[in-house]
């Protein structure tokens, strides 16, 4: 199921790269990029060269918690405007990349996160990326740049999550309502989808129930159950990158090593724009504090006008054109970067 949607993105991608662009063939492909120990990271490309020789420092886009390479259907041809090539990645762990097994505590997950991020560059041949990460791909973003900086261009941040430090005492029991507190002790020793899965052939009706808000996104693109469906069928597999986001959290979502505590530890030369949606349940404070804590540094947040959470799904126009604004005042010379400095 998953492959056969995967297989119907890629054509309508395409199209619409076409339409955009006039071409007469298409601009999409799809394969598995190979890294260490026999793993692979699912990989869409639009507009990937054939010699990086003067190309323009691509765009990686990588995708939140529990979500895939396909929920970027949206975006992926708008955002390729102008030859730049843009990868869409599934996260080592979720999506169609591989599954190991394994890991450890948090700080040990974030590397692993990393390092198959940096593998996949280098696979790839992309000497600079400009990294624009939603949610849980926002912290793999931050914590990428933090280790490889010459690598980054520039951060884009979307609804980034584990920036904030977990609110404490009286703060935490005014913020969390009773029954999310009597939900999270349930459900503490289990995977956060276990349900899903627990549902067994009921899963896909149970995602539809509580997630109708995916259909509605995307009824422009898909008219059928196609994308909860194919968020179910990513989520029903082996919960390999839902067990590492598991070990980098705290009770109630918030993350072990909140970003915030090392945003000082960034180059202060690489830019980062946040872009949040005005209508989002998430904590929208993270991107203010980031402004302050880099004062004069080339930080900026950007707000969407009716978007939730998923800013890019929900008014994707306006999404596509503030991402091909700040894509468009990157410096795209590829210039003295051959190896990491350390």
């Amino acid at each position: 199921m998953v492959l056969r949607l995967a297989a119907f993105l890629v054509p309508h991608v395409s199209v619409s790269s076409q339409k955009r662009r006039g071409q007469n063939s298409s601009a999409c492909s799809r394969r598995r990029v190979p890294i260490s120990d026999g793993n692979h990271i699912w990989t869409l490309s639009v507009n990937e060269p054939q010699n990086r020789v003067g190309s323009r420092v691509p765009l990686v886009l990588l995708h939140g918690f529990g979500s895939g390479v396909g929920l970027w259907v949206k975006n992926l041809a708008a955002l390729a405007l102008g030859d730049r090539t843009v990868y869409a990645l599934d996260l080592l762990g979720f999506g169609q990349s591989s599954r190991p097994t394994g890991g450890g505590h948090a700080q040990e997950e974030e590397e692993r996160f990393v390092q198959s991020l940096e593998e996949w560059r280098m696979t790839v041949g992309a000497e600079l990326m400009i990294l624009l990460g939603h949610d849980l791909g926002g912290f793999v973003s931050m914590a990428y740049a933090l280790k490889h900086p010459h690598r980054v261009k520039k951060l884009i941040l979307v609804e980034p999550w584990g920036f904030s430090e977990r609110p404490e005492g009286q703060e935490l029991h005014c913020r969390i309502p009773l029954w999310v507190k009597v939900l999270g002790k349930a459900m503490n020793p289990f995977n956060p989808l276990s349900l899903l899965r627990l549902a067994g052939p009921l899963g896909p009706l149970l995602l539809q129930t509580l997630r109708s808000d995916f259909k509605q996104k995307y009824l422009d693109v898909f008219e059928d159950d196609t994308v909860p469906d194919y968020l179910y069928h990513l989520n029903a597999q082996t919960p390999s990158g839902e067990i590492a986001f598991k070990r980098m959290t705290v009770p109630y979502g918030w993350a072990q090593r909140p970003m915030l505590q090392r945003v000082q530890m960034l180059n202060p030369t690489i830019p980062i724009s946040i872009i949040c949606g005005s209508r989002s349940c998430i904590d929208g404070q993270s991107g203010h504090t980031l402004l302050e804590l880099r004062p004069n540094l080339h930080t900026d947040v950007i707000v969407i006008g009716g978007a939730g959470h998923y800013v890019f799904a929900d008014q994707s126009e306006d999404f596509n054109q503030v991402v091909l604004k700040i894509c468009g005042d990157v410096n795209d010379e590829e210039t003295g970067v051959k190896e990491d400095k350390e």
